[in-house]
């Protein structure tokens, strides 16, 4: 995958549009079977550095990638994950690259490494494309452009793997950071949206509250439980993905432990009290259901 730098103004101000024009002729005029990148070469907003292979190994290794995952690395330059992660774990890959030229050179290396019936390269604006059937996304990007990415990545399916080298994504912090050399990587989950009233049925326990609430930003959630007139706050929520887990101290003051998977308006799973065989609960979001994340540029549910 790529790594991007942003031209200098300096640059920009001495080639003035010249820029624009002289890397699409380029790619149009080098032959594709001799096509080699250049480290620091132009690019659609940005330069290209290859990531280091302990980089990739490391970035695919947080995902947790699998056979059965769908990898799209955005920005993929010499297709390197994508290649990997197809090669080492199996999985099903696509890059979308800009420059045609590493579109091409990509499928060439994917064929040579044995991949390219899973893993295949498409010419493409990442801020355009569809990724929607990730289920693990991979970057090398600025944090701007990280920034702008969020609103799509925040529409993918809860539990999405993101994994970025080297920048963050602002105020949304990772679940896991890693260095691997020089460099950081980053994972995220894409979180489900809890936030909201929902209302409780816990098969034939009398005790279960009347009702949940949640507040959310990212992946950080608080929340309260409703028995009556008492009010008792979540002990500990932690939200990762799609599932949810949290402890609630019921009216008769005994420890429960919440365990539930989140599907949109629905939360299904078990509760345990001590001493107690697990109990299945179900609750259904009745209101409030609101954004989890702030109105900041490049911000959004």
């Amino acid at each position: 995958m790529a790594f991007f730098l942003r031209r200098r103004l300096a640059v920009r101000t001495v080639l003035g549009a010249g820029l624009a024009v002289a890397v699409p002729l380029a790619w149009a005029q080098a032959p594709a079977a001799s096509y080699e990148p250049s480290r620091g070469q132009a690019g659609k907003d940005v330069i290209w550095i290859p990531t280091p292979d302990a980089v990739v190994d490391r970035m695919l290794q947080m995902a947790e990638v699998r056979a059965d995952d769908r990898v799209y690395d955005l920005g993929s330059g010499d297709g390197k994950i994508a290649i990997a992660a197809g090669r080492i774990h199996g999985a099903r890959a696509t890059g979308l690259e800009f420059n045609p030229q590493m579109v091409e050179l990509s499928r060439r290396r994917a064929q040579e490494a044995g991949v390219a019936g899973r893993v295949d390269f498409e010419r493409a604006d990442i801020f355009a494309a569809d990724f929607s059937s990730a289920s693990v996304v991979t970057l090398y990007l600025l944090p701007a452009l990280n920034l702008r990415l969020r609103p799509a990545l925040f529409a993918l399916r809860p539990g999405t793997r993101v994994v970025s080298h080297s920048f963050d994504m602002g105020d949304w912090q990772a679940d896991e950071v890693a260095r691997s050399g020089a460099s950081e990587v980053y994972l995220w989950r894409i979180p489900a949206n809890v936030t909201g009233r929902w209302r409780v049925a816990a098969g034939p326990w009398a005790g279960a509250p009347e009702r949940l609430r949640f507040t959310q930003r990212f992946q950080v959630v608080d929340g309260e439980a409703t028995f009556g007139s008492l009010d008792a706050g979540a002990i500990r929520p932690v939200l990762s993905g799609d599932q949810l887990q949290f402890g609630i101290r019921d009216a008769d003051g005994q420890l429960t432990a919440w365990s539930g998977r989140v599907d949109g308006d629905r939360i299904t799973g078990t509760v345990t009290r001590a001493g107690a065989a697990p109990v299945a609960f179900e609750a259904v979001r009745t209101e409030g259901r609101t954004p989890i994340v702030s109105n900041a540029p490049g911000s959004r549910e």
